[in-house]
Order: C-alpha cells, then structure tokens, then sequence
C-alpha cells in the first residue's frame, strides 16, 4: 500500500463540505436527536434504578452511545457520500482521473469520515460530563478512534459497491442497525441466548463496546482490540482494493 502526500487536498474538500453542514444548526439537531432520544428513554427513564456491576445505568450506557454514534457518523457520511458522488454527482471520478493515488483518496476519506464520526460523540460527551456520569480514559480514547477508523473504511466500501441509493440504505439495514441494538450499547451482550450471542460475538461493535467501558486494559480488553485491529485492516485493504479497481 503506497501512501503519498497528496491525501490532503482529498481531505481538505471533505472538510470544506463538512463546514457548510457545520455552520447549519440543522445538522447539531440531526447529529444528537437519536442518541439524546436513546439517552433520555433508557439512560433517565428505565434506567433510573437499575445498576449494572456497581454503577448506574446512566454509566453504562453513556459509552455504549458513543460508540454507537461514532459507528453511525463515521459509516453514514461516507457511505451516502461517496455512492451520490460516484452515481449521480459524477465527481468521484475527478478524484480517480486526478494524480492521486488510491491509497491518498482512501486516506483522505477516512480522515473526514473519522473527524465527523468524533464530531458527533463529542456532543454526546459533553451531555455526559453534564450529566455527572462520564470519564474519560486512555483505553477510552484508543477504543473510540479505532471505532471511527474501521466504520469509516466500511463505509467506504459499502459507497464503492452498492449500485444504487437504496443499496445503500440495504446494506445499512443488514449491517448497522443491528449492531446498534444487539451489540451491547444498551444491555449486556452476556445476558442473550448462546446461540445469539456467538453471532453478535462477530460483530466489531461489540468489541468497541467491550473495550470503551474498560478502565484498563486486562485479557479481554486485549482480546477485544485484536479484534477490532483485525476488522480496521481487513476493511482498509479492501477498501483500498476496491478504489483501486475502480473504472466507472
């Protein structure tokens, strides 16, 4: 995998686009209804009295959100974005025909993808610390940006294959929604059935899950990082092939 300096010019026109939503109050409202819906359904009013290993709920699900949010921001965006500019903005191809390598446009799109995939579990931080129920730790970080990391680049290949704009919506039926309810955000992952916990076991989310709540690192915080170090390589690889592969 060549990487060349030229990934910041792809970077930078993401960016560009990223403000223009920024500056629209719009957006803050879009990033935060579903997880401040999910904060105040569960974390406030079910959760109220319950506690899960000698914290609240409200401390438990907090991470599992920001996990969820950076999954769905860092997967969303890129996904939609790249399939309209590949189908029917027809812009993907300046990117193609320009002198930039395929490794420097993936790069460029995992940067921005990853930067609104934070963006957006910063604002769920901040209600977090508001809250009085939030920390954060080192483990918590490393957690975090590999979350953002591998979900950018799966977005990435779900805009590269999908052939229409309701494939993108298919895919992320099949793909993200059930990560975000099966995959530990709002309950113990242990507490489902075997034979449903061995296939959510598979899903990358359920690591993040594992790994942000951890405050140090022990077997099965490792165990859980293998795992996501093992999708974010295995995604960013094809990914990186599939943009190579490009010829539309």
């Amino acid at each position: 995998m060549t990487i060349r300096s030229d990934w910041y010019p792809v970077f930078l026109w993401e960016m560009l686009l990223f403000r223009r939503k920024f500056l629209h109050a719009t957006y803050l409202v879009s990033a935060l209804v579903t997880p401040v819906i999910y904060l105040v359904t569960f974390g406030f009013g079910l959760g109220g009295n319950v506690r899960i290993h000698g914290q609240t709920y409200l401390a438990f699900l907090l991470p599992g959100l920001v996990a969820m949010t950076s999954m769905n921001n860092s997967y969303n965006w890129v996904a939609t974005n790249l399939n309209l500019k590949r189908l029917y903005q027809r812009t993907f191809q300046i990117f193609v025909q320009a002198p930039v390598g395929a490794g420097s446009v993936l790069i460029g799109e995992v940067l921005a993808s990853m930067v609104k995939g934070l963006f957006a579990s910063i604002l769920i931080i901040a209600i977090g610390y508001i809250a009085g129920s939030f920390s954060i730790t080192p483990v918590f970080i490393v957690a975090l940006l590999i979350n953002c990391f591998l979900f950018a680049n799966l977005g990435i290949i779900v805009g590269m294959r999908s052939k229409s704009h309701e494939d993108t919506g298919t895919y992320s039926n099949f793909l993200i929604m059930p990560m975000a309810f099966l995959s530990g955000t709002f309950f113990q992952v242990d507490r489902m059935p075997p034979a449903i916990k061995a296939i959510v076991y598979i899903l990358p989310l359920t690591h993040t899950n594992i790994l942000i709540r951890k405050t140090m690192m022990d077997s099965q915080a490792w165990c859980a990082l293998a795992v996501l170090f093992a999708f974010a390589i295995a995604f960013s690889l094809y990914a990186l092939l599939l943009i190579r592969r490009y010829n539309e």
